[in-house]
């Protein structure tokens, strides 16, 4: 920040002074797409039940299985789902470059998916029925809608829908992050001190005891989350090394992927080779590794160099003690001769040290261990974090508004509208765009074409329509509409989805599905807290 308008304090101002100014312009300048980007990933953490939520074509499936499960009715045995995944591979994506079957759950029960890789590479699946091996899409009554369901959140979080160009600047903005919490920490030397103070209806004072006590409650978890998140793409943000010694291209990436996991990718011969009954290779892998089988994959299928992998699932045992998810059981097969070619052991990660610390890097960011409790605790630190990007946003504006600082000369005027504007677009405009994305997903067709793009752009029309709401009218207007139209679609959330598709929250409750009914809760609860915003805002006539 070395513009006229915001240049940094003399020489004379000191060590702190100068960290003050640190933490001031470079939370101001990213705190919009922190905010942004806590957001999303705190609703990240829970992007499984998301999911679950916005495929309820699915729920009656499920709460068949449950049932027939809970009666001890007989069901396909894995030997039979493997046949029917490996016929509808053959007979639907016979030149797919690999195929992935998941026959069941860890108790031999649950859905049977397969995946593969179209010819864009892109990873793509279905699902089967358990019993009678078709597809459910084509089965009468059963057409799903296409949704990117919670990964949106997910995707957004770390890439804005933007490929490697998100990826950058996601990376950018976690290194100002970084700036800004240690230039922070250094700043408030009274820090600890005024984490156990607040005083409230004192406006700018009221402000920053709040923006501190969200900031020192979880300044690890802020430190932990930001530094992994780096390390993660470590290879994208630093990629001389690599692409020193490998190349570029998709064939030097292969090789950089194969020889940091001790692995060797198959290579096809071009003879032809059936595809060989899967059960004795998935009873062979399951014994060698002790784990339930939970993934057969094919590699080159049809071809005389296939391999066949056969991967485990981890127990809820595994899962708590475990920071990363990936150290799954693994045997690898030879098509041809059947012989073992890889074994991997529960815990285990390839690659030695380096790729065991990116896989707990990757698992500490990701909360794959510790279950249900870590992932509430991972959850409502992510909101502390959002928190303190937000307060820190208004903190910046509410100071200014009593006292007007001239950062910016004769244009502080409009700087100052153009900040409260972004103000409200970023908080309130971003939580009614998240909602926004669920209402989609109830309204939008079914049957329509590239449905899931279609949620997407309703969530960035949203989004879009809140700024330019946000610079049309004034800031309090703006945040009371703002506020008051997030609470009525929070609110309005369990109406829309009885309305849509005829389920409830006293029936989700009595059939057990407790991912839907803490989804529509959540949003409730986030519904009830913008009425209680909003509430105030009338009451106080400020924001």
């Amino acid at each position: 920040m070395s513009t006229p308008a915001t240049k940094a304090p003399s020489q004379g101002g000191g060590f702190r002074q100068a960290q003050a100014w640190l933490h001031t312009w470079c939370g101001l300048w990213f705190s919009w797409l922190l905010f942004a980007v806590f957001l999303t990933g705190t609703l990240a953490v829970f992007d499984e039940p998301i999911t679950h939520w916005m495929t309820p074509e699915h729920h009656a499936e499920e709460a068949a299985a449950a049932a027939k499960k809970a009666k001890g009715e007989p069901t396909a045995d894995r030997a039979q789902r493997l046949a029917w995944g490996m016929a509808y591979m053959a007979r639907h994506h016979p030149g797919a470059p690999m195929w992935e079957l998941w026959p069941s759950d860890a108790q031999g029960g649950g859905e049977l998916r397969v995946f593969w890789f179209d010819a864009n590479r892109e990873y793509v699946g279905v699902t089967l029925d358990p019993v009678t091996g078709k597809p459910l899409n084509d089965e009468p009554g059963h057409a799903a809608r296409a949704t990117q369901g919670g990964h949106h959140f997910v995707d957004f979080h770390y890439e804005l829908h933007a490929g490697t160009v998100g990826l950058w600047i996601i990376g950018i903005a976690t290194m100002a992050m970084l700036v800004a919490l240690v230039s922070g920490v250094i700043t408030h030397k009274r820090i600890f001190k005024d984490f156990f103070t607040f005083r409230p209806k004192k406006g700018q004072r009221s402000w920053l005891d709040a923006h501190n006590a969200v900031a020192v409650l979880t300044l690890p978890f802020q430190f932990m989350i930001a530094y992994t998140g780096l390390v993660i793409s470590g290879t994208s943000f630093m990629p001389a090394p690599k692409v020193l010694h490998y190349g570029t291209g998709p064939a030097a990436q292969m090789r950089f992927v194969s020889e940091l996991s001790d692995s060797e990718n198959p290579v096809a011969t071009g003879r032809a080779m059936p595809v060989p009954v899967l059960e004795p290779f998935a009873a062979r892998g399951q014994e060698r590794m002790g784990q339930p089988v939970r993934a057969v994959v094919i590699d080159h299928p049809g071809d005389a160099g296939a391999r066949i992998g056969v991967y485990g699932w981890n127990g809820d045992d595994d899962s708590l003690r475990r920071l990363s998810a990936a150290t799954t059981g693994m045997v690898q097969f030879s098509a041809a001769t059947g012989e073992v070619q890889r074994v991997r052991l529960p815990g285990a990660a390839d690659g030695g040290a380096t790729m065991t610390a990116q896989s707990a890097m990757g698992g500490l960011h990701m909360v794959t261990f510790g279950g249900w409790p870590m992932k509430w605790l991972y959850f409502l630190c992510g909101l502390a974090g959002t928190a303190m990007m937000g307060s820190g946003a208004v903190l910046f504006i509410v100071k200014r508004r009593q006292k007007h600082l001239g950062e910016f000369g004769g244009a502080t005027a409009r700087v100052y509208r153009l900040i409260e504007a972004l103000n409200v677009a970023a908080i309130a405009g971003l939580a009614i765009a998240c909602v926004g994305y669920l209402w989609a997903n109830r309204l939008v067709p079914v049957g329509i074409g590239h449905r899931a793009d279609r949620e997407l752009q309703v969530f960035f029309a949203l989004w879009a329509l809140a700024l330019a709401h946000a610079f049309v009218r004034q800031p309090a207007r703006a945040w009371r509409e703002q506020l008051g139209a997030l609470a009525a679609l929070c609110l309005l959330l369990p109406v829309v989805n009885f309305l849509t598709t005829g389920d409830h929250l006293l029936a989700q409750l009595l059939r057990s599905d407790w991912e839907s009914l803490g989804v529509e809760l959540g949003v409730v609860a986030f519904g009830l807290a913008a009425l209680g915003a909003l509430r105030h805002l009338l009451r106080k006539g400020v924001r």
